[in-house]
């Protein structure tokens, strides 16, 4: 009985070894299949080879059919699947470094954010990301959600925020040259020393956003919400504020300069009025 149950464990063993090699499986169940149909199919060679030819030939045709089909359908499955994985090891990573403050997590995560928009992706979750002193020029974030986030000191030359909800973000010190924020969420926003030169902002939500000592010369603020916005020392040269909702005349007495700014008819003569040499008159 000892030998017996020896001999059993030898077997499971053989037999787990070869299960573990999926190659060596795949050979051992083609030989095997291949044996039984040749031996099953040899009394047709032998006694009806002329009928029985012809009927190999156009299962020969299907199977390459079958395996032409199949094949291309299971590399476009595999390929979409490994796609779709990179970009969840992309997202779960940006999720890793959420919150940790350091130089490693925003670079690492302006890393996912371009492999990201490599795969055509743009609306990225950075709430509360870590993003100071990084280079996300010509980045698409497009619908993007970066509430209180801290991007200061970075570089978002051309970037594309359109719709990007930017509430409490920090962009103090960054440079957003010809970015586009047409329609972003951003009020509370801290654009504190930043350059917004020939920015798009139309119709965005600027709700008591900082614009201390930012440089908007050119930029567009068509259609803008600006309730309690401050712009303290701000460069509007250029600018274009027609249609800005919520603006005041206080709002903009302590701005650097107003000089060929575009504002509605009736603010523009109420800054004739009290402030007329911002405007240059």
């Amino acid at each position: 009985m000892g030998f017996l149950q020896k001999r059993m464990k030898k077997l499971s063993e053989v037999f787990n070894s070869i299960i573990e090699k999926p190659l060596l499986t795949s050979t051992l169940v083609l030989i095997l299949v291949t044996i039984l149909v040749l031996g099953l199919s040899m009394k047709y060679y032998l006694t009806e080879f002329d009928s029985f030819i012809p009927q190999i030939l156009a299962e020969a045709h299907g199977m390459i059919f079958d395996i032409a089909v199949i094949g291309i359908l299971i590399f476009w499955l595999n390929q979409n699947g490994e796609i779709r994985q990179r970009i969840r090891t992309y997202k779960d990573e940006i999720d890793d470094f959420r919150l940790w403050e350091s130089e490693e997590a925003a670079f690492r995560t302006v890393g996912n954010i371009k492999r990201l928009n490599r795969h055509k992706i743009h609306e990225i979750n950075l709430v509360n990301c870590y993003l100071a002193r990084t280079n996300l020029n010509y980045a698409n974030l497009a619908g993007s959600n970066m509430n209180s986030a801290n991007v200061s000191q970075s570089s978002l030359i051309e970037s594309n925020l359109e719709n990007a909800r930017l509430n409490q973000t920090n962009f103090e010190n960054s440079n957003l040259n010809q970015a586009n924020l047409k329609g972003a969420y951003a009020s509370g926003a801290n654009f504190k020393d930043a350059f917004l030169i020939k920015a798009h902002f139309e119709n965005a939500f600027l709700i008591k956003a900082n614009f201390n000592n930012a440089f908007l010369m050119e930029s567009d603020l068509q259609g803008c919400y600006l309730m309690g916005a401050d712009f303290e020392n701000a460069s509007l040269y250029k600018a274009d504020l027609r249609g800005a909702k919520g603006l005041t005349v206080e709002q903009l007495a302590k701005v650097k300069t107003l000089y060929l700014a575009k504002f509605d008819d009736e603010i523009l003569e109420q800054i004739k009025t009290n402030l007329p040499t911002l405007v240059g008159t």
